[in-house]
């Protein structure tokens, strides 16, 4: 068996990913967007799938990367729609090597409060939108035979619960971070590897909703003094994210797989 050395390659030949497509998932804004830049810098060209309209989003990106950055409508409760844009994007970018399930949504309901279509919803957009966007991709990546790379977006809620009224969001990333073990195992011998990421808070324009809807009902910065008992003493950034989805899509990760890595600033070590 023929086993990959890649100690002679320099640091830039492993983090490129020129010549390389890839597809990120709620891609035009947020964290999806930072690591779609991030893939685009590296070399990629990118497609954005995302409910929001993602073309303005990809222009914006394309011209700042002087890569090939396009756009594609995606609701990941759709899978018909999945299968099209994945079909779409090896036809449009010439080759899938990258899928990134990032579109999920974070929706606060206490337990008692809770509906099935709640919980539904949630687990329809985090865990059922991976794993269609995940067997979709290997699909063709199977068929392309070049092997490839899966990364899903979990979240530190995925190894603890991280507060009360979540009950639908944490089960949803503790699936996800087993949904990825499990692929990483089927997928392996076909030169897939498949990772996730468990980020802690981190600043985004919905977080940014979120802190000042805590302000307007007297609840103070929360937000603020989450950061403060972090043990680097702050939230992330979206970039905090993307720079290790650059690293899990690139040589740089050749030898990982099934792992979920943490992108916390300590907040599972508490």
């Amino acid at each position: 068996m023929s086993v990959p050395d890649l100690s002679e390659r320099r640091v830039g030949e492993l983090t490129s990913l020129a010549g390389r497509g890839a597809v990120v998932t709620g891609g035009a804004m947020g964290i999806g967007y930072a690591i779609a830049r991030r893939l685009a810098e590296a070399g990629a060209s990118v497609l954005l799938a995302d409910v929001s309209d993602p073309k303005e989003p990809a222009r914006t990106l394309s011209a700042e990367t002087g890569g090939t950055v396009i756009g594609a409508h995606l609701d990941v409760t759709d899978g018909a729609a999945i299968t099209s844009t994945a079909q779409g994007a090896e036809r449009d970018l010439g080759r899938l090597d990258i899928w990134v399930n990032n579109a999920g949504i974070y929706p606060s309901t206490p337990l008692l409060d809770l509906t099935d279509d709640d919980w539904d919803r949630v687990l329809d957009v985090n865990l059922r939108g991976s794993f269609i966007g995940a067997r979709e991709a290997a699909r063709l990546m199977v068929r392309a035979g070049r092997g490839g790379v899966i990364i899903n977006l979990a979240s530190t809620a995925g190894f603890k619960a991280s507060g009360p009224g979540v009950a639908h969001y944490v089960s949803s990333k503790h699936a996800v971070i087993g949904l990825t073990k499990s692929l990483a195992v089927e997928l392996g011998p076909y030169g897939i590897r498949v990772l996730g990421i468990a980020p802690t808070l981190i600043e985004t324009p919905g977080i940014e909703a979120g802190r000042e809807a805590f302000r307007q009902a007297g609840l103070g910065d929360v937000i603020d003094s989450f950061a403060q008992r972090l043990p680097l003493g702050r939230v992330g950034v979206p970039d905090d994210v993307a720079r290790v989805a650059l690293f899990c899509a690139s040589d740089l990760a050749m030898f990982m797989t099934g792992s979920t890595l943490l992108a916390d600033g300590g907040d599972v070590a508490l």
